[in-house]
């Protein structure tokens, strides 16, 4: 039986879709936990899921217009970042609520444009639930840039995204560019999650964000030790789900996220048993 199962993920390996499906979702997996750590403690970790309901918008408009979604995506989902910022900054409209109002708003916006363009195509709906399948060597070379960038970013600012996480008022006070810092979170949030639809799909794509900072929060007290330790469960929860579900024939994206929730389900236990 094991044997049989490591013929499998041997032939995997050695077809060219699915070498492109784990360079892709391990690059992606990094970039969405780093983040993560930072927005789970900001308590803004929904905004992936707003964004993606938008992103869901920006990909039935391209469809509509035969553009490409991503080249399209990408400005709007991150002018829709700034704007959930701005409501929660320079309105009464808090984090959640304003996250809620733009994701409410992406969403039945998408649902007007597909209605319009004839209802969900097949290329519509591989979007709605992913499909890291079919990830394109232009996709994986994107996914590596804005994963390399998203690690660049925390490295250089890391002090200052620690400072803004646990106070920003602190922050504020020692001189930090709150304003600045938190246009860039929200930015980098903005292009991981267009870039995530393809691997998880917009219903999906926010539990990559979520769950390995969870989970690694679960296990690990030390900041810089959950940073890495997101980044071990995000890369392994992508591995497995690509090979469980080639060898199951299941959906990946949903499998990836299963596995997520494995990996939150078992540091919990850890938790409660050590402590």
């Amino acid at each position: 039986m094991a044997m049989d199962i490591l013929n499998q993920i041997t032939e995997a390996l050695s077809y060219a879709f699915i070498q492109r499906a784990v360079i892709a979702g391990c690059f992606m997996a990094l970039g969405c936990s780093f983040l993560g750590i930072f927005l789970v403690l900001k308590r803004f970790s929904m905004i992936g899921d707003g964004l993606a309901h938008v992103s869901f918008a920006t990909v039935a408009l391209a469809l509509l217009f035969h553009a490409q979604p991503m080249a399209l995506s990408i400005p709007l989902v991150g002018l829709a970042s700034l704007v959930i910022l701005e409501l929660n900054e320079k309105t009464r409209v808090y984090g959640d609520a304003a996250i809620g109002l733009v994701s409410s708003f992406g969403i039945a916006l998408g649902v007007i444009i597909a209605s319009t363009a004839g209802g969900f195509n097949v290329d519509l709906f591989s979007y709605l639930f992913g499909n890291i399948l079919s990830v394109s060597d232009s996709e994986v070379w994107m996914t590596a840039l804005i994963s390399v960038t998203v690690a660049l970013v925390v490295v250089l600012f890391y002090h200052d995204l620690f400072a803004i996480t646990f106070d920003e008022e602190y922050a504020r006070v020692s001189g930090i560019k709150v304003r600045m810092v938190n246009r860039i979170l929200v930015l980098l949030t903005s292009f991981t999650v267009v870039l995530g639809i393809k691997i998880a799909g917009t219903m999906l794509v926010s539990s990559l964000i979520i769950l390995p900072g969870i989970s690694a929060l679960q296990v690990v007290k030390s900041f810089r030790s959950t940073i890495a330790l997101a980044g071990v469960f995000a890369v392994s929860s992508v591995i497995l789900g690509i090979f469980i579900s080639y060898v199951l024939d299941l959906p990946s994206g949903a499998v990836i996220v299963m596995v997520n929730f494995v990996f939150f389900t078992a540091a919990f236990l850890y938790r409660r048993v050590k402590g």
